[in-house]
This record gives C-alpha cells, structure tokens and sequence, in this order.
C-alpha cells in the first residue's frame, strides 16, 4: 500500500473528470502531477502541484484550475479538506480512517510493506570499493563499501535484480610494488635485515604474507633476481591481499556477488573488442590533443595517440586509449570492463567512486553512452572524503597499515552496526566527520542508538503487555480495533509510517540511502514523542491492564513501527535492537 500513490491517482482521476467536462483542456500531460507531504504539517496532510504545472499548457490561471479540482477531491470519502494556499497549490486533509489503515497494511503486509516492482524485470550492476589489492581496506574505503551495499540493498527492495560487484585492479604498476614489499617481508622470515624504500608498502600487514610464501616455496626465492620470482609472488601477493579484502569486508556484513579482475582484460582480445567496438561506431581516430589547461608550450610535446571521440557523447575532450608508443592507457582497460558490463545485459550501471575519482565521470559516462548506444545508463557516485576523531582529536594512527586507519580499526572500535549507520547520515558527495565517541553515546544527537533505542522500546513494551496477561502475537495485533487510535499524537506515528513507500521510491530512484536513515531518525522522533506523552497522559500509555482492546489498538501501532524500523535497518545493513544494554 502506497497512500501517496493513492491519492494521487485520485487527483489525476479528478483531472481526467475536468477535461472530460471541458473544465480543463484536452491533450495535457499529467506526468509532472505530485502528490507529496507539505513542508509544513500544520498545512495539511498531503499537498499536490497539479494547479501549478497545468496552468501553462492549460492556457489558466493556477488558481482557477485549483478550486475545480478542489471541489471534485472533496467530494471522496478519505478527503475531509481540500484548501487552496498562495498562487494554487493545493492541501489536503485525509479522514483518520486513511491513517489506520496504513497501520492495517503494514501488519498485513509485514516486511514486504514498502517495497514495489520499480525495479521488476530490470539487471543493474553496482559496483563499489574496487580498492587496489595491496593493502587492508582504509576508512575511505569503508564509506564506498556501506554506502554501495546499502544502495544495492535498496534497489533490491524495490524489485531490481542486483548484482553487487568488486573490479580488482591487478593490472597495473602497483601490484609489481607490492610483490617487492613482500619478497622484503619473504626475506626478512628468513631471517634477513630488509630497508623499506620508497614506494614500497611497509605495513607489519605483509608480515605474515612473507611467512606464508616461505612456508609455500622455502628458500627457492631467496637472492634470486628479480624476473625469477616477480610474477608468481605477484598472483600469490594479489591472493592474499583480496583474502583480506574479502574478511574485511566480511567483517561488514557484506558479500560480493563477483570480483572481476582488470588481469584478466590483458592478452585476451576484450579491450581490442571493447575499443573495436567504439571504432565500429566511427568513434576512434589517430589524433593530437590540445595541451592540458595550465600547460605552457614549452611544458607540452604534441604526438599523435589513439583516441576516443567521448566529445560525441558528453565529454569536454577526446580521451586517449592507445599512447603513441602503443601501449594501453589506464582508460583503455576501464572501457573494455564496462563493455563487459554491457555485454553482460544489465539495464542500468552503477560505480561507487572515490572523491579522487571526479575527473572519471564525464570520460566514463561517454564510455558506456558509446558502447550501449545510450540504451544503459551509468550512474557514477562520489563518496568524500571521512576524518575520525577520538578523543576531541583526529585519529590517525594504525600499526597494522603503517600509515592510514583501516576499515578494522573504525569496525573494532564501534561495532558494524554503528559503523554502517553512521557512515550513511550523510549524503555521499558530503565530507563526514566521524566521532568515534559519540558514536556510541546514548542519546538523542546520536542518530544510530536514537532509531536502535526506538525499536529496542517497542521490543520492551510488548514484553511488558505479555507480562501483564495480554494477547501480543502478530495474529491478535493485526485483528485489533485501529477505530480506537483517535489521538493525533498517534495518528502522527501513522503518517509517517505512511510516508515510507514513497521515500522507499524516491531513494531509490536518485540512488540515496542515505535518506532511508534520515527518515528511521524522524520516525524513531516520533515513536518516542507519543512514549514520552504516554508517562502524563494515561490514555496515550501503550500498555494499559484494564483496557486490553485500547491496548492491543496502540500494540499495533508500535509494532507497525517496529516493522518499518527493522525494514529500513534491513535496507542499511544493521541488525534491529531488541534490548538495549
């Protein structure tokens, strides 16, 4: 059930009424038609622009178009009030019986309530922390890894069949760096003295890799040059690491579908498919780029490259794909992964990027426009920058990585729980400060034992009304009188409940997880203001010995939050308190 969706169907069946009347012309488009909550509550229930966006095609003055449609909304049982407010927006007033029943359907439908088929029939690809495997995952990492498994769990929701990927980067230079570092650590299990030079990974993480390797191929290595051991420390190097990507990751709750490997693009015909494919097309060309802005003439040496006309589709400026010495570019490989993607038939494509990755959309985008013939759209977020404090000061320090705090650290610190919520109480493209201290505070300004605190209440009121003898099981609740919830303290609880089909749609359709957390804290607000009222009003009390029918009526009503919290909780990958200690 979607109440929002309901109503509005009503108003473009009053619309529809008007043209058959002649009221409003024929031929409009009623697509932009919204039904939506008012900014201000004490407005009204619902508010819809119909008014305003029709006025122009329709040749009328909003508020003309407004007070017909106002006097056929009136006209439905559900709606009490149909006022018209400033140019012509249009509020409305819903009967309480309309709130009670969302109660009705949330029980009904449990924790199927909100979800929809937006997404049926559809394939999409998320791909998120594709983090280089030379190293344990950082913090920043660990913002694109909830951040991309909450979206999918989103998009799950709403009926897309999701595929939650990870692009390992094993093609490049910096996989050679790290089979050195561990031949260092190689060595030094054999009792040697090794120096760290730059451009090696000096982490005591590598440490048990290099024992590992002795363990595996004895002295075999030790002193021998370099092309003898290279490549096979490389893959053995590159193994070790994802199985430590993989439990950190794990240690998240999160579980990749498939890792794809950039390796595997090389020596196997898929980027000369890939770019075969855009040339094809009349997309390649042998050509001469303008120097970088900022470039002085003297700075710049003009040579000829193999490019991409991405201009054609979006782009500032034709990118290269083959360097004049012919060798493959960096961007060479990203195009054949996402011709991949392409391949594979997937309807919509995701990439959860890092801050530093800005300068890859455009290029990207163009990309996959090129290789779908703009059939497959590609979404690209950017997650910013998080700094840790502890302690009033920024924390820094890690042992095990050398140099940088690692997903394990903020995860041994608060917990997976708070970590995932946290991370999620602010839009990706924000930088976040992250207060490991008050992440764990228990209190209203922090938003995670705030939502937890709130299903953790309800869990123990239905204690307590079992306790005192009465019925709590989902068969009585989903039979109780919802007719005896008259206070509008409840009946706030109500709304909000209501409003979460349509935030559930809206998050997904902008890729936003992030307002599925926003809205958990409002409705936790809410759940405890009526708590709150109950300790002076004892008619708002959930648990009351000597009422059991009101009582089941308000057991209902906390159980249809506790429905919605645990549900959108689902969504973000926590786990739903049922005490809270």
């Amino acid at each position: 059930m979607n109440l929002f969706t309901d109503i509005r169907s009503l108003v473009l069946d009053c619309l529809t009424a008007m043209v058959a009347e002649g009221t409003l012309p024929e031929g409009l488009d009623f697509a932009n038609v919204a039904v939506e909550p008012p900014r201000d509550a004490a407005h009204g229930d619902m508010a819809t622009n119909a008014a305003m966006v029709l006025a122009k095609p329709a040749k009328m003055k909003p508020r003309d178009i407004a007070d017909a449609l106002a006097g056929k909304l009136a006209a439905d049982a559900r709606v009490t009030s149909a006022e018209v407010a400033g140019p012509g927006f249009l509020n409305l007033r819903l009967d309480r019986s309309s709130w009670q029943s969302v109660l009705g359907a949330v029980l009904a439908e449990d924790i199927k309530f909100g979800r929809s088929d937006l997404g049926a029939g559809k394939r999409v690809n998320v791909e998120y922390v594709s983090a280089n495997p030379t190293g344990p995952l950082h913090v920043g990492h660990t913002r694109g890894a909830v951040f991309g498994d909450a979206l999918a769990s989103l998009l799950d929701f709403v009926g897309y069949d999701v595929t939650r990927e990870y692009y390992i980067n094993d093609g490049g230079g910096q996989v050679d760096v790290l089979a050195r570092s561990v031949y260092l650590r190689y060595l030094e299990a054999h009792g040697q003295e090794v120096a760290f030079v730059d451009g090696t990974y000096p982490g005591d993480y590598l440490v048990p890799v290099g024992q590992a390797l002795k363990d595996k191929v004895g002295d075999a290595y030790v002193n021998q040059p370099e092309d003898v051991w290279l490549e096979e420390i490389r893959n053995f190097a590159t193994d070790a690491m994802m199985d430590l990507i993989r439990a950190d990751l794990a240690s998240l709750g999160i579980q990749m579908d498939k890792f794809f490997s950039e390796k595997s693009l090389y020596g196997t015909g898929l980027i000369e498919s890939a770019l075969k494919s855009l040339d094809d097309k009349g997309l390649i060309y042998e050509g001469v780029l303008e120097p970088p802005k900022g470039k002085k003439p003297d700075d710049w040496e003009p040579r000829e490259q193999t490019l991409f006309k991405s201009t054609e589709h979006g782009d500032d400026v034709d990118r290269p794909v083959k360097k004049s010495d012919g060798a493959w570019t960096y961007f060479a490989p990203d195009i054949a992964y996402h011709y991949d993607k392409v391949e594979r038939g997937f309807d919509m494509l995701i990439d959860i990027f890092g801050a530093d990755h800005g300068g890859y959309v455009k290029r990207m985008k163009a990309a996959v426009s090129a290789l779908s013939d703009g059939r497959v759209p590609l979404d690209i977020k950017l997650c910013q920058l998080v700094k840790l404090f502890k302690d009033g000061q920024e924390f820094k320090m890690s042992k095990r990585a050398g140099t940088f705090v690692t997903l394990r650290d903020v995860v041994d610190a608060v917990g997976p729980d708070v970590t995932r919520f946290m991370l999620l109480t602010r839009k990706n493209d924000q930088g976040f400060d992250f207060d490991l201290d008050k992440a764990l505070e228990q209190s209203k300004d922090n938003p995670v034992f705030y939502v937890q605190y709130a299903n953790a209440r309800i869990c123990s009121t239905l204690r307590k009304a079992a306790e005192a003898g009465i019925t709590t099981d989902d068969a009585t609740l989903a039979a109780a009188d919802l007719t005896l919830l008259q206070d509008d303290a409840q009946l706030t609880v109500a709304k909000k409940l209501a409003e979460w089909p349509r935030l559930v749609e809206i998050a997904a359709r902008t890729n936003e997880p992030h307002r599925v957390a926003f809205y958990l804290y409002d409705l936790a607000s809410e759940l405890h203001g009526l708590y709150h009222l109950g300790k002076t009003n004892e008619g708002l009390r959930f648990v009351n010995e000597s009422n059991p029918s009101a009582t089941h009526a308000k057991m209902a009503l906390a159980k249809a939050v506790s429905i919605v919290i645990s549900a959108g909780l689902g969504i973000l990958g926590v786990t739903p308190a049922q005490e809270m200690r």
